[in-house]
């Protein structure tokens, strides 16, 4: 089961992202299968320099939008977001619910912020079957979930038993909150792969580079990295003398431009250094690029960092 990879925040909210990241779901953002993800801040008050609502959503891991408090409508942040729909998201109103609101207000001491965390979306996986979710957390912490199989609200604090019991009491709130993760949330993400798609059909072969990094006499670490590759798929491998010694897992990170990029290390002994090799292959590549680290004449006074192709 994967976590949604959370982005760092924005200036001064840097200091809220583990309030998001504690409570997150496994098992949507970050799997093989399609996900489309979106991500809820709400401070108790405004406070200088912090907005009250911050909003972003992801699209298989990748941030595409966030919520702009002047025009109240998400903001692309990747450019095939420009033409796409930016009415596709759930109003931090009707996310942040009264009831919830109250809950803050009560809780309210002089000097404390407090924050609610929702985490919403849905995933179509590669055997067609779909997943959902609608998660909240109060101060950093789990508080409520929607389980949308049995149509009923998972606690996780005593004081959520009695928006449980409030929200339970009117079960067609429930069945539309399941029609919309299982049928709306879906719509969106189908559409979003199709804006995708448009601009991303182009195939961009990765850009290779190895360096390393001395730990001492007898152990340094060689890094293969490659950049700027779509598809996402790719195998990076470092060899041996020609066998396979390790491969890279699979945590291919997303860059803004839709591209993405990934890095493989491997522990060494320096003096076995030219027995290893990094090869990439991908489907923009004719052949697969084969990659070593050479130390340039003075590289240990200058600790300058080349790489080299065959």
């Amino acid at each position: 089961m994967c976590v949604c990879v959370m982005q760092p925040l924005p200036g001064p909210l840097l200091s809220f992202g583990v309030a998001l990241v504690t409570f997150l779901p496994g098992g949507f953002c970050g799997s093989l299968s399609h996900s489309l993800c979106y991500f809820y801040l709400q401070l108790s008050e405004a406070r200088q320099h912090l907005p009250q609502f911050f909003i972003r959503s992801y699209l298989d891991e990748q941030p595409i939008a966030r919520f702009d408090r002047l025009t109240r409508k998400m903001e692309p942040l990747v450019p095939w977001m420009e033409e796409a729909e930016k009415k596709m998201f759930l109003s931090p109103e009707w996310v942040f619910r009264i009831d919830l609101r109250k809950l803050s207000q009560r809780d309210h001491h002089a000097g404390v912020l407090h924050t609610w965390q929702v985490t919403w979306g849905c995933e179509l996986r590669e055997d067609g079957s779909k997943g959902g979710f609608f998660h909240y957390g109060y101060d950093g912490m789990d508080f409520i979930s929607f389980n949308k199989e049995n149509l009923t609200w998972v606690t996780a604090q005593p004081q959520a038993q009695k928006f449980k019991q409030k929200w339970e009491d009117h079960p067609k709130l429930s069945e539309k909150m399941k029609v919309f993760l299982e049928k709306t949330c879906i719509e969106w993400l189908q559409t979003y792969l199709l804006y995708r798609k448009k601009v991303l059909e182009m195939i961009e072969p990765p850009v290779g580079k190895v360096t390393h990094k001395v730990i001492d006499d007898s152990l340094e670490v060689l890094i293969c990295q490659a950049f700027g590759f779509y598809p996402k798929e790719i195998q990076v491998t470092w060899m041996r003398d020609g066998e396979a010694c390790k491969i890279l897992p699979g945590n291919v990170a997303p860059n803004s431009d839709g591209t993405y990029y990934v890095w493989l290390s491997i522990a060494i002994d320096p003096k076995e250094r030219n027995r290893f090799q990094c090869h990439m292959e991908h489907k923009g590549l004719q052949e697969p690029l084969i990659l070593a680290f050479k130390e340039e004449p003075g590289e240990r006074q200058d600790k300058s960092i080349s790489f080299h192709q065959y």
